[in-house]
Formats: structure tokens, C-alpha cells, sequence
């Protein structure tokens, strides 16, 4: 069979670090894993990457409550627990911390004191579903998605813009099965949205006016246990696919063709990624099912790297 464009490249990824064993929760339970796992002993369960400008990598711990630092040599610290199920972090201008908190919605870290607050807990007195992940745009203007246990049996997913300086609310789209990680193109004309129960990323372009229109299916994926999870943009306006439950990261070019998978070492849990190395040509991904940090060293002659993020990195 002739493919309309090649086969991507396959690209090992090595372990950067892992959660060191004095930090695993071994043996102890916990309320997330009890409804999620079904009573299945889990240490840990890493989501939410992010840079900051010294080149430090944050991530979160749901089950567990946690926020942990590592430093560019993989030397990992816990900063923050705190009562809550954190599931994305993002890193503002300002070097502040935003996470997207599935019990009590969008909150704040103070990374110099571990402090943990809330900043946004509901919608006009309604509550989120459960906000899973964010992203901010270049006016510093908050995109975050409120998941819950929407799927297919219930499509009513949300995806969120607010304006922390003016606390301006407003719903993009309230028909989702599932949505979870979300990014903006380059000239934030539209934006892309993993919507995991569906298998699939969408495309959400956004008019002058701020409102989603014309919303379709970008791409769409088949098998694992899930499904997209976390997304990154390349700086080449391609978008980046975390695919949980098969162990695989897909990078696409702008019309969203697969260019390149990297491949887990490790388990099958690839929930989520960010860019880093001085020129942005390392892709870090958090191996949730281990506990691990994974790298993927993208070669030159791909011509890829990962466009800025809001918070400098």
C-alpha cells in the first residue's frame, strides 16, 4: 500500500528521571485511586510539565496532592501538598503557578513558599466538572478544559477562557466528550483540543470576536486505553499527541500528517509533554504507569522544535 505521505520517524525516548523511591506513596492509598484504579496500588501518577525560565521542570502527583521540581540534571524535590487532585500545570510571565485542580479548579503555587491557593473556584457559583489541563495565550488570557467524567455517554464536556487581571469568564464549548489537553496555533487563531473518550484531537477556531466556530476533527486515533491526552505545539505550528494507554508521543506537521512517534521505554502511560533543552529540541514527557520522565532527543533534520511557552521557557 503507497501512504499519501511517508511514514513518520521512530524515535526512542531515554528516562530523564524518575520519582525517587523516598517520594513513592508504596502501600498507601488514596481516594483518586480507589475511583480511578479501582483499589489498585498506585505510588504516583505524574501529569502536567512545565519549564520555567531557569530550566527547572514542575510536574504534578494527582492521587497524592504534590507538586515536585526538577532541576536540568534531573534532580527531583517535592515543593508543594497540599488537599486536591492536581492534573495541569502552566507557568505564568511572571514566574507564578497556575493548576488545573479536578477537585477544586484552577489554583495558585507560590513555587518560593510551596503556598497552594485558590484563584478561580467556579462559575458563577456553578461548579467546574473537574478542570483537567490549561494553557495561557500570549495576553495572558487562560484556556483550561473542565473534563469531569464526560465521555461519549455524556458529551458535556466545557473548554474555558479567563482573564485573571479582569476575572472575565467566558465558556468556548460545552458539547465535549472528554476534553483534556489544549493548545493554541502560533497566531492563536485556532485552538487544539485532545478529546480523550473520542480517540481524537479537534480543531476549534476562534473568530474576531473571541467565540468558537466551525468546530471539527483534526485527527483521529484508534485503540489503547484511553486516548489523546496532553498536546504541545511545535514552533513549525505542528501539533504534539500524547496517546495514554499505548505508550506513544505523535509529532504532526501543520496540516496534521505524523512526521515522527517517539516510543516509550518504559510503560504505556505517556500523558503528557513539554519542550525543553536550550533549543527547544527535547520533548519531556511524563510516563505515568512508572513514575518516570521521559526525553526524546528530536534530530535537526527533522526540523522540528517547540514553540515558546508563555511562561519564557
Amino acid at each position: 500500500m503507497t501512504y499519501p505521505f511517508p511514514e513518520p520517524l521512530v524515535i526512542d525516548a531515554t528516562v530523564f528521571t524518575e520519582l525517587p523511591e523516598k517520594l513513592r506513596r508504596t502501600g498507601i492509598s488514596s481516594y483518586w485511586a480507589d475511583r480511578n484504579k479501582r483499589g489498585q496500588s498506585v505510588d504516583s501518577f505524574l501529569e502536567g510539565p512545565s519549564f520555567d525560565k531557569q530550566g527547572n521542570l514542575y510536574f504534578v502527583d494527582i492521587p497524592f496532592g504534590r507538586i515536585f521540581r526538577s532541576t536540568p540534571e534531573g534532580k527531583v524535590s517535592q515543593i508543594a501538598e497540599y488537599d486536591g487532585q492536581p492534573n495541569g500545570l502552566k507557568i505564568h510571565a511572571d514566574g507564578s503557578i497556575f493548576i488545573a485542580d479536578y477537585q477544586n479548579g484552577i489554583m495558585g503555587l507560590d513555587p518560593e513558599t510551596g503556598d497552594v491557593s485558590p484563584l478561580l473556584r467556579d462559575a458563577d457559583t456553578e461548579s467546574f466538572k473537574g478542570c483537567n489541563d490549561l494553557h495561557f495565550g500570549k495576553d495572558g488570557a487562560l484556556y483550561f478544559t473542565d473534563q469531569g467524567q464526560t465521555g461519549l455517554q455524556d458529551p458535556t464536556g466545557r473548554v474555558w477562557r479567563w482573564q485573571p487581571k479582569t476575572g472575565e469568564l467566558t465558556c468556548l464549548i460545552d458539547k465535549v466528550p472528554s476534553p483534556n489537553g489544549l493548545v493554541l496555533d502560533l497566531n492563536e487563531h485556532t485552538l487544539y483540543l485532545a478529546v480523550t473518550r473520542a480517540n481524537a484531537v479537534w480543531r476549534l477556531p476562534i473568530s474576531q470576536s473571541g467565540r468558537v466556530t466551525k468546530a471539527g476533527l483534526f485527527i483521529q486515533f484508534s485503540g489503547g486505553r484511553a486516548g489523546p491526552d496532553g498536546l504541545a505545539l511545535t514552533n513549525q505550528n505542528g501539533v504534539v499527541v500524547c496517546q495514554t494507554g499505548m505508550g506513544l508521543v505523535w509529532i504532526h506537521n501543520a496540516h496534521g500528517q505524523p512526521i515522527a512517534v517517539v516510543r516509550s521505554p518504559k510503560g504505556l502511560g505517556t500523558t503528557n509533554c513539554a519542550f525543553g533543552g536550550a533549543d527547544r529540541r527535547t520533548l519531556f514527557i511524563t510516563e505515568s504507569d512508572s513514575g518516570t520522565i521521559l526525553k526524546a532527543e528530536l534530530p535537526a533534520d527533522l526540523g522540528v522544535s517547540g514553540a515558546k511557552m508563555f511562561s519564557g521557557a
